[in-house]
């Protein structure tokens, strides 16, 4: 059992305890994994799409029966990454199922059994790391591939495969990818699938776009904040729990600064509970302290990521956290405001900014992607 000191989780999932809500999304995709249906759960980075899902794995409906495999494909450049990254979760999930489990798929996979071993007492480890794969021939990728859904088929219980940032894909230099990973996922009558994805245009083109291959083969869920009140009552309860205080108003403070967004407010709460004594109460001036402490904490980060931008890119990323939510940023007007070089100069800066993921947009407005990167770029320049 996991020692929880602070019940405001910031990495990972623990248990449904320290779990704020999201009581209908976890019914809705437990419902549509046990009714048969694949699903794309989609919303913006850090509202918590992963812990709903290892929240729903976690559930006795899924746990008792199903294996779940859960992968994060942000880093990963070709199908290759994919495959190898699946691979390597597959294994690891598989490990307290004991060695039949594990057997099942090292002999479904044998293009990818050089790389896997076992120590004295038996427990595999997978030996290759991405990019290790030197046979780059797309036949060979492709019998991996073809092995890993071998297994899913053949697996001695039903699969549940959540792939995270699955837009990712669509980046991936391989022709035809969606319409192949979609045959064999319309093929694999023994696992269900979740499409989680943080960037809303392209998972929206690749489901909803009647010319691409995913088009009405699952079902969507779209995910909101966490209501307002639901976090008050679980922020409250557990600083009670505690033997500490921390009023509505307060909760709503962190709410509104950081718009809803899961990750933030956790980050908020976890350190104003870590500054709350215990008897005492949270009071509104530790907000600023809690604020400066965390952005103090990544201080080193966010240096040496300016360090290393670009000159243009630099000026352009510092206006946009000046502005929070800034529009027309290439027009007349706002190349003034800054003393911006050019429109075009502009345009090629925040293509760059964009492809990094230092500023996401949405409907023609840019803002920092890392709200506590935002505050400390327009703080200190």
């Amino acid at each position: 059992m996991v020692q929880v000191n602070n019940p405001f989780i910031t990495a990972g999932y623990i248990s449904p305890e320290y779990f704020c809500d999201r009581q209908s999304e976890s019914n809705e995709l437990i419902k549509q994994l046990t009714n048969g249906n694949n699903l794309a759960l989609i919303s913006p980075r850090r509202m918590g799409k992963t812990g709903l899902v290892m929240h729903c794995f976690a559930h006795s409906e899924i746990s008792d029966k199903y294996y779940t495999f859960f992968v994060d494909i942000y880093a990963t450049k070709s199908l290759r990454d994919f495959i190898l990254s699946l691979s390597k979760v597959i294994l690891e999930r598989l490990k307290p199922f004991g060695r039949k489990a594990i057997e099942t798929f090292v002999n479904c996979v044998k293009t990818l059994q050089a790389g896997i071993s076992f120590d004295v007492v038996g427990n595999p480890s997978f030996n290759m790391q991405l990019g290790d794969v030197r046979d780059t021939r797309e036949k060979y990728t492709r019998a991996t591939l073809d092995e890993i859904f071998k297994y899913l088929e053949v697996a001695d219980k039903p699969c549940i495969v959540a792939i995270d940032e699955f837009q990712q894909i669509a980046s991936y230099p391989e022709k035809n990818l969606e319409a192949l990973l979609r045959t064999y996922i319309q093929h694999c009558n023994n696992a269900r699938f979740i499409f989680a994805g943080s960037q809303r245009h392209i998972m929206g083109n690749m489901f909803l776009s009647p010319s691409r291959p995913f088009y009405q083969s699952v079902s969507m869920l779209y995910l909101e904040s966490i209501p307002r009140d639901k976090y008050i009552e679980f922020a409250m309860g557990h600083f009670e729990k505690a033997g500490k205080m921390i009023s509505p108003e307060i909760i709503t403070e962190v709410y509104d600064r950081f718009e809803g967004v899961t990750w933030y407010i956790q980050k908020m709460l976890n350190t104003l509970f870590m500054m709350t004594e215990k008897g005492g109460s949270c009071t509104g001036d530790m907000i600023q302290t809690a604020l400066q402490n965390i952005i103090s904490s990544y201080r080193y980060n966010y240096e040496e990521t300016l360090f290393r931008l670009p000159e243009k890119q630099k000026e352009v990323l510092i206006t946009i956290a000046k502005e929070g939510k800034a529009k027309e940023v290439t027009g007349s007007r706002y190349i003034k405001k800054y003393r911006l070089a050019s429109a075009s100069s502009v345009q090629a800066a925040l293509k760059g900014l964009l492809e990094k993921d230092f500023v996401s947009s949405e409907l023609g407005t840019y803002y920092v992607y890392d709200k506590f990167f935002a505050l400390w770029l327009s703080r200190y320049f």
